[in-house]
C-alpha cells in the first residue's frame, strides 16, 4: 500500500508541472461543436472552462489524459454550446489554469438557413509554411523566414483559415513515427503562430511535403503513418475516406469546401500515361457526386497543386491531362454553378482564369509561399488563363471576404505580403458564375 501512495504521489507531482508545449489550436466549428486542440509537455489532464461573451455562465468539458502514445495531444470537443455565438475559453492543466498574453475566443456557427440571408465571413488561406531548423536544415541560407506573417494574419480577425499544403516540411531524418511527430510539434510550437491558432479555426489539407518526401505519391510506404499524423494534428470535421487519405468537406455559411488530396492516390510524375492518376476515379467520382449535390453560392475545391493553369510544370493537374479534362468536361456537362479552386505548392501567387464557351469560366487562386523560399515564374505561367497583375513572386497569404444577400454573394479574393499590406484584389458575384 505505501509503495502505491508513493507511486501515485511521484506521478501526481511529474504531471502537477506539467505545461502545454503549443495551442491551443481551434478546430472545427459548427452549430453544436467545437474541437480545441491542445498538445501538453508532459502527461498531464486538460479540460476546458467556456463561457458565452456576454454570459458568465461557465461551461466545464470533461478531462482528457494526454500521453506519449498520442504525442500527448488532447483533442477536447465543447459541446455545451448555443448556434451563432462567441465563446471566451480557459485551458486548464491537472486542475491549473494556463496563462496566456493573449484572449483566447471560439464561435459556433449561425442557423440561418430559412430564416434570413447567410452571414458574411471571411477567411485566410495560405500554403507553403517552413519553420528552420539548423540542426536537420540543408547547408546554407536557411530556406524559411518571415514568420511576422502571422501576426499579420492575425491582425485581419478572419473566421477561419484553410491551410493548403506543405502546412510543414518533412526532412531526411523524419521518416520514422518518432521523426514525424517531432517534425509536427516543431512546426506546430512556433510562438508568433499561438495566437493565430488559437483564435481562428483551422482546416487543412496536405501536400507533398507534409505528406512525404519532395514530389511523393501513392508509391510513399509510410503513407499510413503520415495519415495517423495528420488527424492527430489537426482539427477537420470529417474525412470522406477514412483510411485513404484526408479528403473531406465541411460549410462556413452558405458556401461548401472541398478538401482534396493529391497525393495518396498519385501515380508517379514520371509515368508517361496520360491516363495516370492525379486523385483516382474513386475520389474524382466522389467529389462530383458532392459538387453536384450542393446547394452552395461557392463550391471551393481545394488542392495541393494547380487545376487550371494549362502550364505542364512542377506537379500541375495539367501534367495529369485526362483527369484534367475529364473534371472540366463533367463540370460543364452537369451545369454545375459557383466553382472555383484554391491552390499551393508553386512557390509563387496567382489568379488564373479559364474561359470556357457556353459557360461560366474557372478561377484558381494559387497563394504561395507563406514562409518558405519564394521561386521565380516560369514561361510557361505566363499563358492565356494568367489574370494579368496577379502574378506575385514573394511571400504572401490571402483573405476571402464572403457578404451579400443569398441570391447575389460577393466573393472577394485580397492577396497580402508579410507585413499585411495590400497586393492585389479581385471581386467575383456568384451570379458571374453560373
Amino acid at each position: 500500500m505505501k509503495s502505491i501512495i508513493i507511486a501515485l504521489f511521484l506521478l501526481f507531482s511529474i504531471g502537477a508541472f506539467a505545461q502545454i508545449k503549443s495551442g491551443p489550436m481551434l478546430g472545427y466549428s459548427e452549430m453544436k461543436e467545437v474541437l480545441v486542440w491542445v498538445q501538453t509537455e508532459k502527461p498531464a489532464q486538460v479540460h476546458l472552462q467556456y463561457w458565452e461573451k456576454g454570459d458568465k455562465t461557465i461551461h466545464k468539458t470533461d478531462p482528457i489524459q494526454t500521453s506519449k502514445a498520442n504525442a500527448y495531444i488532447a483533442r477536447i470537443i465543447a459541446d455545451e454550446v448555443s448556434m451563432g455565438k462567441r465563446y471566451e475559453y480557459e485551458v486548464w492543466v491537472n486542475n491549473k489554469k494556463m496563462a496566456f498574453d493573449y484572449p483566447l475566443e471560439f464561435q459556433t456557427q449561425e442557423l440561418w438557413q430559412y430564416r434570413k440571408d447567410p452571414p458574411a465571413f471571411s477567411f485566410l488561406f495560405g500554403t507553403c509554411n517552413y519553420v528552420n531548423e539548423e540542426a536537420t536544415d540543408r547547408p546554407g541560407r536557411p530556406y524559411g523566414g518571415a514568420d511576422e506573417v502571422y501576426a499579420a494574419m492575425y491582425a485581419k480577425k478572419p473566421d477561419f483559415m484553410i491551410w493548403g499544403g506543405d502546412n510543414f516540411y518533412y526532412r531526411e531524418p523524419d521518416y520514422t513515427r518518432t521523426g514525424m511527430i517531432h517534425r509536427n510539434d516543431h512546426a506546430r510550437s512556433v510562438k508568433s503562430i499561438q495566437p493565430l491558432l488559437a483564435n481562428v479555426h483551422h482546416y487543412a489539407i496536405w501536400d507533398d511535403h507534409d505528406y512525404g518526401p519532395n514530389d511523393s505519391d501513392r508509391s510513399f510506404p509510410l503513407k499510413n503513418l503520415s495519415l495517423e499524423m495528420f488527424k492527430m494534428y489537426w482539427g477537420n470535421p470529417n474525412f470522406v475516406f477514412p483510411n485513404e487519405g484526408v479528403t473531406g468537406k465541411f460549410q462556413w455559411a452558405d458556401v461548401e469546401f472541398f478538401m482534396m488530396d493529391d497525393r495518396w492516390n498519385k501515380a508517379p510524375n514520371e509515368l508517361n500515361d496520360p491516363n495516370k492518376d492525379y486523385w483516382g476515379q474513386k475520389q474524382m467520382n466522389w467529389l462530383l457526386d458532392a459538387l453536384i449535390s450542393s446547394r452552395a453560392s461557392f463550391k471551393i475545391i481545394v488542392n495541393g497543386g494547380q487545376v487550371i493553369s494549362p502550364a505542364k510544370v512542377f506537379e500541375n493537374m495539367a501534367n495529369y491531362e485526362g483527369e484534367r479534362n475529364y473534371l472540366l468536361k463533367e463540370i460543364k456537362n452537369r451545369n454545375i454553378p459557383g466553382v472555383l479552386f484554391l491552390s499551393g505548392d508553386r512557390h509563387i501567387s496567382n489568379l488564373n482564369k479559364l474561359d470556357r464557351p457556353g459557360t461560366y469560366p474557372l478561377y484558381d487562386l494559387t497563394v504561395s509561399p507563406m514562409t518558405a523560399g519564394k521561386a521565380d515564374a516560369v514561361k510557361q505561367d505566363y499563358n492565356e488563363t494568367l489574370v494579368p497583375g496577379t502574378l506575385v513572386q514573394e511571400r504572401a497569404f490571402s483573405k476571402i471576404e464572403v457578404s451579400g444577400p443569398l441570391k447575389d454573394r460577393t466573393l472577394t479574393m485580397t492577396l497580402f505580403n508579410v507585413k499585411g499590406e495590400v497586393l492585389w484584389t479581385k471581386a467575383l458575384k456568384s451570379t458571374e458564375l453560373k
